[in-house]
């Protein structure tokens, strides 16, 4: 429960938090996206699936070598503090538990999609290992 208690506080500090230790990145290192591709139209409830080159998936909470987790940004207008846990919001949709994909239901029009992977405490390596921004229109 102590850890649970620390990422907890660690994800509802303020913007004017300290900065915190980022976890290195491995050289080389990518998040991608496997579905969907830059431009396309979608109709209804979407895959999402997420690629990850040069380093492994762990779940929140589980400090491993080489690992993280995936976080999927929607339609953000910029990337979140790089030494701060990133927000858990509609923007910033958090795959705590290691998942590496998802379906979403996105309302009609275009919207943008990234994907950024952050260590154990949801704080983006160094640097951050952060996919190209995707653009779809839904139906």
């Amino acid at each position: 429960m102590r850890g649970f208690a620390l990422l907890l506080c660690l994800l509802t500090a303020g913007a004017h938090a300290a900065p915190l230790p980022r976890t290195p990145s491995p050289e080389g290192a990518r998040v991608y996206f496997i579905t969907p591709k830059d431009g396309e139209t979608l109709r209804g409830e979407i895959v999402i699936r997420f690629g990850l080159e040069g380093m492994g998936v762990a779940p929140a909470g589980i400090a491993l070598a080489k690992t993280g987790h995936h976080h999927l940004l929607v339609d953000a207008k910029a990337l979140p503090p790089l030494d701060q846990p990133i927000p858990a919001d509609d923007t910033h949709r958090h795959f705590g538990a290691g998942q590496t994909e998802t379906r979403i239901a996105l309302p009609p029009g275009k919207h943008t999609l990234q994907l950024l992977l952050a260590d154990h405490l949801h704080v983006p390596h160094d640097p951050p290992i952060v996919s190209e921004i995707v653009t779809v229109t839904i139906e």
